[in-house]
């Protein structure tokens, strides 16, 4: 089945792209999704028009995402963690924490945009990345400290 992307797809191709996909995934998901539509002549001849515009707006979207995450770099969040002995925390800290801390600051971060390989387990000063879409990346200051 041949579809035409609507929307960027990581394991499939970028929107525009007319791509070969089974019937089941094009008719089941794709489809339904809004995700794509049917490959005729006719649609791909308004693809090409689509084009332009999906052009015009990802390239707005990537100016607006380049914006908030020069505002991202810009921010450090602090998280009081109960210690024991030797300064060790008490559980650790994960993306929904640090998302909630960055919520307190009136700053709307997804925790599934957050990068973070392991939970944070130490205290001190750790950089956690940020995937905005579109390639942009950013990184936010996440501060652990002791709780009084």
């Amino acid at each position: 089945m041949q579809i035409i992307l609507r929307q960027d797809i990581d394991t499939l191709g970028k929107s525009g792209e007319v791509v070969n996909v089974r019937d089941g995934y094009g008719r089941n998901y794709l489809l339904p999704q809004g995700l794509g539509v049917l490959a005729t002549e006719k649609d791909i001849a308004r693809v090409e028009h689509e084009k332009r515009v999906i052009a015009a707006r990802t390239a707005k979207e990537k100016r607006e995402l380049e914006a908030q995450a020069a505002k991202l770099g810009q921010v450090s969040v602090s998280i009081a963690r109960a210690v024991g002995d030797e300064d060790k925390l008490f559980g650790s800290v994960t993306s929904r924490d640090i998302s909630e801390a960055l919520a307190e600051q009136q700053i709307v971060v997804d925790t599934k945009k957050l990068v973070l390989a392991e939970p944070i387990k130490t205290l001190g000063m750790t950089e956690v990345g940020v995937k905005l879409g579109h390639g942009v990346n950013a990184t936010i200051k996440v501060w652990v400290v002791k709780k009084a």
